[in-house]
């Protein structure tokens, strides 16, 4: 049961953050949804995996306000495949499969939904032209996306693997000499 409370909680937190950070004024698509689908993919039990990261992009839509439905799709869409790729991560976890899945996942994000926009809205001419304008024009917001990608994809795996590497806390503290409550609650430690 606290292992279950635990679970929910957890998603509760990431869902939580991913709406907040999508929130709070940021350069566009310099955003969270991306790692926490990678994040879920690896962490999150297959029951959730894929749906923590959909539910925090609903919910950040229903504040920011939707879309043509057709681009919400594809956007939903291609979290869906990062949290595939999470899930493809959990067995093959490494620093740089870690990196290289963002890096997929960014470009993968910047294919589709600029493919989408393209073919669905009335901005580009419907020809290789206009397709290859939509992505030129979509250059600075790929930057984000990838830079936002690599940032909160660091941020979560990185203090998630600290937190779990006790060892890693404990000498740290201990060396600066720093009042240290082991992460286990049970002992306190100068």
């Amino acid at each position: 049961m606290k292992g279950k409370i635990l679970e929910i909680s957890g998603i509760l937190f990431l869902i939580f953050l991913g709406v907040i950070l999508r929130l709070i004024p940021h350069p566009p698509n310099f955003a969270p949804i991306a790692a926490i689908a990678l994040f879920g993919g690896v962490y999150l039990t297959k029951k959730y995996f894929w749906i923590v990261p959909l539910l925090a992009l609903f919910v950040g839509d229903y504040f920011i306000g939707s879309y043509s439905t057709r681009l919400m799709i594809a956007v939903y869409g291609s979290f869906g495949i990062i949290s595939l790729i999470g899930l493809w991560l959990r067995n093959h976890r490494s620093l740089g499969m870690i990196i290289s899945s963002a890096l997929v996942g960014s470009l993968l994000f910047y294919l589709i939904t600029n493919f989408a926009v393209w073919a669905f809205s009335p901005w580009y001419p419907k020809d290789i032209s206009g397709l290859m304008f939509s992505y030129a024009l979509a250059l600075p917001f790929f930057k984000n996306t990838i830079l936002g990608d690599l940032f909160y994809v660091s941020l979560f795996f990185g203090v998630y693997e600290l937190v779990l590497n006790k060892t890693f806390l404990y000498s740290f503290f201990k060396k600066k000499s720093i009042l240290f409550v082991s992460l286990k609650f049970d002992k306190i430690e100068e």
